[in-house]
C-alpha cells in the first residue's frame, strides 16, 4: 500500500486534488485526524483492497493536529510507506479564492481577519511544510493545471522539483508585476511593433517569432537567462523557495517579451523544470 499524506493551506486546492487523485482510483479519505492514520495504515496494509491510500489533514482538525508528528514516527515505527503532499499559495491568491467562493477561513472569527487567519494557519503548518516531499505552490495555477501536476507526480511517476517557476510577460507601460522576483528588461531587441506587417500581431504569431529570435542579442540573452535561471533555482530550493516568478517585459507586452517568454519555457521544460506561463498583456493591442 502507498499512503499519500495531503496537507497545506485551507483553499490551496486540496479539494480539487482529491477529486483528481479519487478519479485516478485512489481510495480517499478526508479531514482525517492524524491519531487515526498509523490504526488506518496499519488496517489497510493487511488487506488487498487498495493500492494507494491519499488522507487529507488540515487545519480543520484544531488541536488534532498537534498529534500529526506522532502519528508520522508511528507509520515509520510500522514500516508503512508514505510520503507528505504540501498545497501553498501566497496570501494575495489565497484571499482572492476566499472572496470568491464566499467561504469562511477555518481560523477567522470576528476577531481575527481573513488576512490574519492565513498567516496564522501558515505559521502553525511551517513545521509540517519543511517535512514534506513534495510542495506545489498553486498561486497561479488553472485547475487544469494543477491536475496535470498531480498526473505527473501520482502516476507518470516524474521526478517532482520542488519549485514551480512562473514566466510571466508583460508591457512596461502597464507596470511590471508587483510579485516578480527577477524582472528582465526586452527592449532592447528590435521592436515588431514598428512593422505595419506585424503590428496587429503577436509573439506567437511564427513571423514574430522569426522576427525577435533572428538578432545575435537575442539569442545571447536567452543563453544568459538560461544560465542564470539555472545557477538559482538549486539554491532557492535549498532555501526553501517553492516559486520563482521571472517577469520578462517589453514595450506593449504583445511582441518581445511574450515571444521570449514562450522561448524560455521551452528551454526549461527540456531541462525538466516545472513551468507556468502567463502572457499578462497580450490581448490589450495597446489599450487598458
Amino acid at each position: 500500500m502507498n499512503m499519500h499524506i495531503i496537507t497545506g493551506m485551507s483553499g490551496a486546492g486540496k479539494s480539487l486534488i482529491m477529486k483528481a487523485i479519487e478519479d485516478l482510483g485512489f481510495y480517499c479519505i478526508d479531514n482525517m485526524p492524524p491519531k487515526l492514520i498509523p490504526e488506518f495504515g496499519k488496517m489497510y496494509e493487511k488487506t488487498d483492497m487498495v493500492s494507494d491510500v491519499a488522507i487529507v489533514v488540515d487545519i480543520r482538525g484544531g488541536d488534532f493536529l498537534d498529534e500529526f508528528f506522532p502519528a508520522i514516527n508511528q507509520l515509520e515505527k510500522k514500516k508503512i510507506n508514505y510520503d507528505i503532499l504540501f498545497l501553498e499559495a501566497n496570501d494575495k491568491n489565497l484571499v482572492k479564492r476566499y472572496k470568491e467562493t464566499r467561504r469562511k477561513h477555518p481560523l477567522a472569527n470576528d476577531k481575527i481577519s481573513l488576512l490574519e487567519a492565513i498567516k496564522l494557519e501558515r505559521g502553525k503548518l511551517e513545521k509540517i511544510k519543511n517535512q514534506a516531499n513534495y510542495i506545489i505552490d498553486s498561486s497561479d495555477m488553472h485547475p487544469k493545471q494543477l491536475r496535470d501536476e498531480i498526473q505527473d507526480l501520482f502516476v507518470s511517476g516524474e521526478e517532482h522539483e520542488k519549485l514551480m517557476i512562473n514566466i510571466i510577460s508583460f508591457g512596461f507601460k502597464y507596470g511590471a508585476p508587483l510579485d516578480c522576483d527577477l524582472v528582465f528588461d526586452v527592449r532592447f531587441i528590435p521592436n515588431p511593433y514598428y512593422n505595419s506587417s506585424m503590428r496587429k500581431l503577436t509573439g506567437k504569431n511564427e513571423v514574430v517569432k522569426n522576427y525577435v529570435l533572428k538578432y545575435e542579442q537575442t539569442q545571447t540573452f536567452i543563453k544568459k537567462l538560461e544560465d542564470l535561471i539555472e545557477f538559482l533555482i538549486p539554491h532557492y530550493i535549498q532555501e526553501g523557495k517553492t516559486q520563482l516568478v521571472v517577469g520578462i517585459g517589453c514595450t506593449g507586452g504583445r511582441h518581445r517579451s511574450v515571444t521570449i517568454a514562450d522561448k524560455m519555457v521551452e528551454i526549461l521544460k527540456e531541462n525538466n523544470h516545472r513551468l507556468i506561463i502567463k502572457h499578462r498583456d497580450i490581448d490589450y493591442d495597446g489599450k487598458k
